[in-house]
C-alpha cells in the first residue's frame, strides 16, 4: 500500500507494486503481519518531519527471510524488524514484501502466532526499554499514563511480572476491566485536569516513577505528581503534541527528581535489541506477560484500522495480518 498523497484514512488505497529487488545490505522479507501504530497515523497526514511521498507506511513487521546476502539468513528464517527509518526514510511494512537492513532485524525464536509476534516489536521493546530507563525496583511505585495504548499495555504487564505497585490512567471508565486484567493495582480516570490529587488519593506522597506515554505538556503534570527523588520516563506522544512550550527545568522538574525518556533509536541497537526481544518473547511464551491484541485487520482494511486508531478505540495492540501461512 503506497501513500502518494497526505490526508485521511481514505486515502490509503490498496494497489500492486513491483516487488523489491534485494541488494547489498538489505534483506527482502516476507511479512506475515505488522502492529500498527500512532506516528503512522502522523505520516499519512503530512506531518512526519522529513517523511517525502509516495512512501510505503509501516515502522515494524515480522516475517520470513525471502532473499538475504547474509549466510546467517537464510530463506524461511524467522524475524522482526522495527523503527530505524522503516516506513519514513524507506518504504516500510504496509506490503506483503518489505525491503530491509540487514543489520536492522532481529531473529524469532519462537512458535507464537504471527499476531502476537506483530504485537511485540514497537510496543514492547519500547515498554521494556523505558522501564529499564527509570530503573524500577520491586515495591516501586509506577504511575503509567495512557495505560490503554499498545505500550501502556505492554509495561503494566511487564511491571507486574517485576513486583512492581502500579497505577494506570484512562480517560474512559468503560476501560477500567481491562487494565485491572492486564495487572494495573489502581485504575485513575484521567480528566485532562491534572492528575495530582487523583494520583495522592492513591499514594499521599506521589509515585515513584512515571511512564509518560501522552507527551507535550502532560509531562508538566507527570512531574507534579512524583514522590520526593522519582522519575519521568516519556516515550511516547498521543497528545499530538511534540514539545512543550515555554519549558523551565529549574521551575518545572523538582529537586532531585529525573526527567527522562527511551529513545526508539534504541531498538536498533542490535545487541540491546534481540536480547530485549528474546526476553520478552520468554515472558510471553512462560504465561508471565500476556499480549492484549485489540483487532487485527488485512491490508485491505488499513483505512479502516487508522480510523479505529484516531477513534481512540484500541486497547491494546492493533495488528495487520498479510499472509497466514
Amino acid at each position: 500500500m503506497t501513500l502518494r498523497r497526505p490526508g485521511g484514512p481514505e486515502v490509503l488505497r490498496p494497489g500492486e507494486v513491483p516487488r523489491p529487488t534485494p541488494r547489498g545490505g538489505w534483506t527482502l522479507v516476507r511479512v506475515m503481519a505488522f502492529g500498527l501504530n500512532r506516528s503512522e497515523l502522523f505520516t499519512r497526514r503530512g506531518q512526519s518531519p522529513g517523511v517525502t511521498l509516495p512512501r510505503v507506511p509501516g515502522i515494524e513487521c515480522v516475517g520470513l527471510v525471502e532473499e538475504s546476502d547474509d549466510p546467517a539468513l537464510p530463506p524461511g528464517t524467522a524475524v522482526a524488524a522495527a523503527m530505524g527509518g522503516m516506513g519514513r526514510k524507506y518504504d516500510g511494512s504496509y506490503a506483503e514484501y518489505a525491503l530491509l537492513p540487514t543489520a536492522q532485524l532481529m531473529r524469532l525464536r519462537s512458535t507464537l502466532p504471527w499476531t502476537v509476534l506483530a504485537a511485540l516489536p514497537e510496543s514492547w521493546l519500547s515498554a521494556h526499554g523505558s522501564l529499564e530507563a527509570l530503573r524500577l525496583r520491586p515495591g516501586d511505585r509506577l504511575l503509567i499514563r495512557a495505560a490503554t495504548s499498545s505500550v501502556g499495555m505492554a509495561a503494566l504487564s511487564l511491571a507486574a511480572a517485576l513486583g512492581v505497585e502500579t497505577a494506570a490512567t484512562t480517560r474512559d471508565p468503560a476501560k477500567t476491566d481491562a487494565l485491572r486484567a492486564q495487572g494495573a493495582d489502581h485504575v485513575v480516570l484521567d480528566r485532562g485536569e491534572g492528575l495530582g490529587d487523583a494520583v495522592r488519593e492513591v499514594w499521599a506522597d506521589g509515585a515513584d516513577r512515571v511512564l509518560d506515554l501522552v507527551g507535550g505538556t502532560a509531562v508538566l503534570d507527570s512531574l507534579a505528581v512524583l514522590a520526593p527523588g522519582g522519575g519521568v520516563c516519556n516515550s511516547g506522544i498521543l497528545s499530538d503534541t511534540w514539545t512543550v512550550p515555554d519549558f523551565e527545568p529549574l521551575e518545572d522538574i523538582p529537586s532531585g527528581a529525573t526527567l527522562t525518556t527511551f529513545s526508539s533509536s534504541e531498538i536498533n541497537r542490535g545487541d540491546w535489541a534481540q536480547a530485549a526481544l528474546d526476553a520478552v518473547v520468554r515472558e510471553v511464551e512462560a504465561g508471565a506477560c500476556r499480549v492484549v491484541i485489540d483487532r487485527v485487520f488485512t491490508l485491505d482494511e488499513l483505512a479502516d484500522a487508522h480510523r479505529h486508531m484516531e477513534d481512540n478505540r484500541a486497547v491494546g495492540k492493533v495488528v495487520a495480518l498479510v499472509h497466514r501461512t
